[in-house]
């Protein structure tokens, strides 16, 4: 989950690493560090946000043409100056920038010390750097050499990029289930996590696949395997522009993202839906096209809010397609022996592709023989690699930590999923499907006039912004709302919430009702109407504090809530695109008002890339 980036050109290195060590800062934030090489290697690093790092280093020598540097989100070892990368070995000839998990660590460790290596840190990361200047001095091998065999004895993930002080004419980075990207320019070239650091300087990217090793020199770019198979590099034209990944005027990064969701939303099903409404193509599904129409069951895999927009998913497919879903924790996927046959389709979900549990989880899916499909929001990304076929959202880069615009386009694809295949399988007629799809090209326009109540959602926040728990409720389609708008609350104002279905308030959680506890309900026109209001009631007979989110022209709920937010009419299969956005909102002016870090919360990182 860390940011990595490197450089090596005729230019001063320093401001590009750190101008590429703010933009990633979102991967990890609890301590960075840079190194630069000229006459000699200059390493600096410090606890707490890259801010931190650039005061620290004011005045000293930032000289070199050949750096690298690093933002943590600490796995082994807590957040200080001396766990922060970049880490040295022990005689000072390597200095290494690691993001993953080498998980035999301790092994390789203790064998070390009996070598005679000592370390200063509590790292994984300082293990390796020692274990590749152990090949290489009693080894006698080059510096390539002895981080290839280095990674051969490594169990677990990296994505590395290494300088070698004697030989300080390259840089070397490799990368094994954790990304890394090569940006190529007129005599440079750049290393980086993610594209966001270097699109300003080149749009000709190489994307690293699992045990690649890369040795670059200015004018010079070799690539082989870990196992010394040359390899030919596949160069791609990123498709980036540098104002996506700024904040366009806003305060935050996720309060520009809740409001480009109108424009996301469209840009996912731009091309995917025809005009007059009468079809919609999915072109990275065409190779599976049969398979899925043929499904007997699918299982969908996500963590976090992919998870959330999967069990919309799940409702979606088995009341449109008639198709049986199980919806599943990637995290936990594996690690319960779970029965998959050959004629399963598995559909993986995650924002940046990179999610190291639902990765696994796929090589499970593929090793049982099912059909797996990917829905990212990363182009070149090792989830749209390593699965069968899938769908890319076009939410563009997501910086904020807390998932906004990327679960409305993750809902906004498993929608045309749901709609293409209940047609293709005789499950909606014609007229239907027009209509559901003609609905789903109005969401953005519907999103557009909820974002302008956003005074109302201001002056909630403030009436709130104290209490310690939330009580999420919602039935049927705005249940995995519901879990969605909690988690928001959790993830960027470090207020306890808990999403429920409605109905299951009066197995447990009504015990929790009095006047100090605020309930969000999702009490929209739908099937289940009836029924919430009643749930709305119980609570009010509590002494229960109501905030609802009503369709407009509601007149009932607005006489026994505290507070009701209206939002436009939609059909219920499409609700969820709606009903989201109020709770986005209410979270984000709630962590604001409570002084919280919105694009950075604590703990958190962007991509969980580790396990």
């Amino acid at each position: 989950m860390c940011g990595i980036v490197g450089y090596i050109g005729d230019k001063n290195a320093y401001p590009i690493l750190i101008n590429g060590l703010k933009r990633l800062e979102y991967r990890g934030y609890d301590s960075s560090g840079i190194s630069l090489l000229n006459s000699s290697l200059n390493c600096y690093k410090k606890k707490g946000k890259v801010s931190e790092l650039e005061a620290f280093v004011e005045g000293k020598d930032i000289s070199g043409t050949i750096g690298i540097g690093h933002t943590r989100w600490a796995t082994h070892g807590e957040p200080s100056d001396v766990n922060a990368h970049p880490h040295t070995s022990m005689n000072g000839i390597f200095t290494i920038i690691h993001n993953g998990i080498i998980e035999n660590y301790s092994h390789l460790k203790e064998r070390l010390i009996l070598r005679g290596y000592s370390f200063k840190s509590e790292t994984d990361t300082e293990v390796l750097a020692n274990l590749i200047e152990f090949i290489y001095s009693y080894g006698k091998v080059n510096a390539e050499i002895a981080v290839r065999l280095a990674l051969t004895k490594v169990i677990g993930a990296y994505g590395l990029v290494v300088i070698c002080n004697e030989e300080p004419d390259k840089l070397i980075a490799a990368r094994k289930s954790s990304p890394l990207v090569l940006g190529i320019g007129d005599g440079e070239y750049f290393v980086a996590s993610d594209a966001t650091p270097i699109i300003e300087f080149t749009d000709r990217v190489i994307y690293l696949n699992n045990e690649d090793v890369a040795i670059i020199k200015k004018d010079e770019l070799i690539l082989k395997t870990i196992q010394n198979n040359k390899l030919e590099p596949k160069i791609e034209k990123l498709d980036l522009d540098l104002s996506e990944i700024e904040k366009g005027g806003y305060d935050h990064f996720m309060l520009k993202e809740i409001f480009e969701q109108p424009r996301s939303i469209q840009d996912t099903f731009r091309g995917r839906i025809a005009t007059d409404f009468s079809s919609i193509h999915l072109g990275g599904l065409f190779s599976v096209e049969e398979k899925l129409i043929a499904a007997k069951r699918i299982i969908i895999i996500g963590c976090g809010t992919s998870w959330h927009a999967g069990l919309i998913g799940e409702y979606l497919l088995e009341d449109v397609a008639r198709i049986p879903v199980e919806v599943e924790y990637a995290s936990e996927f594996r690690y319960r022996k779970p029965l998959i046959f050959k004629d399963d389709i598995v559909i993986a979900i995650s924002q940046s592709g990179e999610t190291a549990d639902t990765l696994s989880a796929i090589q499970l899916a593929k090793e049982k023989g099912a059909t797996v499909l990917g829905i990212c929001n990363v182009v070149g990304s090792s989830i749209s690699r390593e699965t069968h076929a899938g769908v890319y959202t076009h939410a563009g880069p997501e910086i904020g930590v807390a998932s906004t615009k990327a679960f409305t386009a993750q809902v906004t694809v498993l929608t045309m999923m749901a709609l293409f295949l209940g047609y293709k399988r005789g499950h909606i007629a014609a007229g239907r499907y027009a209509e559901l799809i003609k609905e789903l090209s109005e969401i953005p326009t519907k999103i557009e006039k909820i974002l302008t109540q956003n005074d109302k959602f201001l002056h909630i926040a403030k009436k709130y912004k104290d209490s310690t728990n939330f009580l999420y409720l919602g039935r049927g389609y705005s249940f995995p709302v519901a879990l969605e708008g909690a988690l928001k609350l959790k993830e960027i104002s470090y207020i306890h919430a808990e999403g429920y279905p409605a109905a299951e308030m009066k197995h447990g959680p009504i015990a929790l009702i009095d006047k100090n506890m605020p309930v969000v309900v999702i009490a929209t026109r739908d099937d289940s109407y009836e029924k919430i209001v009643s749930n709305i009631q119980e609570v009010k007979a509590r002494k229960g504090s109501v905030i609802a989110i009503v369709t407009e022209g509601e007149e009932a709920i607005s006489g026994m809530a505290d507070y009701t937010l209206a939002i436009p009419h939609t059909d219920q299969k499409l609700m969820a695109l709606l009903s989201v956005v109020p709770l986005q909102l209410i979270a984000y002016h709630m962590a604001v008002l409570r002084g919280c870090h919105v694009d950075q919360p604590r703990n958190l990182a962007k991509s969980v890339t580790v396990e």
